[in-house]
């Protein structure tokens, strides 16, 4: 599912028009964003919770080579899936 088949999938079960349901997510995905940027978690009980992780740098090797590359440190976003989504996904809720 792309985000327009989303968008699509979300107005029809709110019962909103297309372009409300469009604004509505873009916000919540530019707030997701930001408070991520800002080193902030983000928890929906039982769905997950957003977080970032520092990553140190480190040396890597290529792979079918002896060449090695130098990775620098970085900030990565991370997800941990919450009870509900898991058991749900998992169909443990049926």
């Amino acid at each position: 599912m792309n985000k327009a088949e989303f968008i699509d999938a979300v107005a029809a079960k709110a019962g909103l028009s297309k372009k409300d349901t469009k604004g509505t997510v873009d916000a919540v995905l530019e707030t997701i964003t930001e408070t991520l940027v800002k080193g902030e978690n983000i928890s929906f009980i039982g769905f997950g919770t957003f977080s970032t992780a520092a990553r140190a740098a480190r040396t890597a090797k290529v792979p079918g080579t002896d060449r090695t590359v130098d990775v620098p440190a970085t900030t990565v976003a991370k997800f941990k899936v919450g009870k509900a989504l898991k058991d749900a996904v998992s169909g443990k809720n049926k």
